[in-house]
């Protein structure tokens, strides 16, 4: 009788077959906080390799504000330079806060091909990996609103509230953004698609943006409309830059804005680390 022996399978093909063991994830605050901080990090190198990531926080700000300016100036203000006081501060609103919305499709692109699998092997805090994206992005948000408005004082704005009111108004854009860039990623570990993501945040994001008067007063809307602004976040946060860079004044606007970010912060922050827990 012939006996038949089978051999037994390369170490190989059983290190591909084994599945990627998941490390028990104990880990202290301090550690948590490394670990976001190194992700970040690990979120702008990606940037440094692939520049192209960029264009919507560099060519945007530029390609938007130059011809919004000398498009709609004449039209609406009389003159490009009498547009400025408008248009900068809105322009500002919606570069910084549309760039949120890149939050959530490069989480859904980073689940789908698998990294956060492979961060479940490492002895690190699992959160880390959604936490130093959100980080990462408040960089960009950053970049976006330096270069917004270099732009608007290369083509002649001059902001009549002074330095220390202008930096104020793109902190508080930035801190809103940071706070609706939760809502993304929220959409973004629970969708389905990178492309279904960004989909359904433009859909939500443009009309919210157009219609809170960043490029057009409000005050010269149909009444519905102006009505519909009373919830519409990104109209107070486009009075609020508005308020602040032209008269330094600090408004009911302002601290509707600030209210508003730690509301959104409050309820899409602990749904979004339920979901990634979940799904990652």
């Amino acid at each position: 009788m012939t006996t038949t022996i089978t051999a037994p399978a390369g170490r190989h093909a059983a290190a591909v077959a084994a599945p990627i063991p998941e490390v028990s994830n104990h880990v202290s605050f301090e550690q948590t906080v490394r670990n976001s901080l190194t992700m970040a990090y690990r979120g702008l190198l990606k940037i440094k390799h692939n520049p192209e990531q960029l264009f919507d926080v560099t060519i945007q700000p530029i390609l938007f504000t130059v011809l919004f300016a000398y498009i709609f100036g004449g039209a609406i203000s009389g003159s490009m330079h009498d547009y400025l006081p408008t248009l900068i501060p809105g322009i500002l609103v919606q570069t910084v806060v549309l760039t949120s919305v890149v939050t959530g499709t490069q989480l859904r692109e980073d689940m789908d091909k698998g990294v956060f699998d492979r961060f479940k092997s490492l002895p690190i805090a699992r959160i880390s990996a959604l936490s130093g994206a959100l980080l990462a992005d408040v960089v960009r948000y950053g970049l976006a609103t330096v270069l917004t408005l270099v732009v608007g004082l290369l083509l002649g704005y001059r902001p009549a509230g002074g330095v220390l009111a202008v930096i104020v108004a793109g902190l508080v854009v930035v801190f809103c953004s940071f706070a609706v860039s939760w809502i993304w990623a929220l959409v973004g570990v629970t969708g389905k698609s990178a492309a279904g993501v960004q989909g359904i945040s433009m859909m939500i994001m443009f009309p919210l943006t157009f219609m809170s008067g960043a490029f057009a007063l409000v005050s010269t809307m149909p009444g519905w409309l102006q009505g519909i602004n009373k919830v519409n976040p990104i109209y107070y946060m486009v009075n609020t830059a508005r308020e602040l860079m032209n008269n330094g004044a600090y408004t009911a606007d302002l601290a509707w804005s600030l209210l508003g970010s730690v509301v959104v912060i409050a309820i899409f922050a602990p749904l979004t680390v339920r979901a990634y827990m979940r799904h990652a």
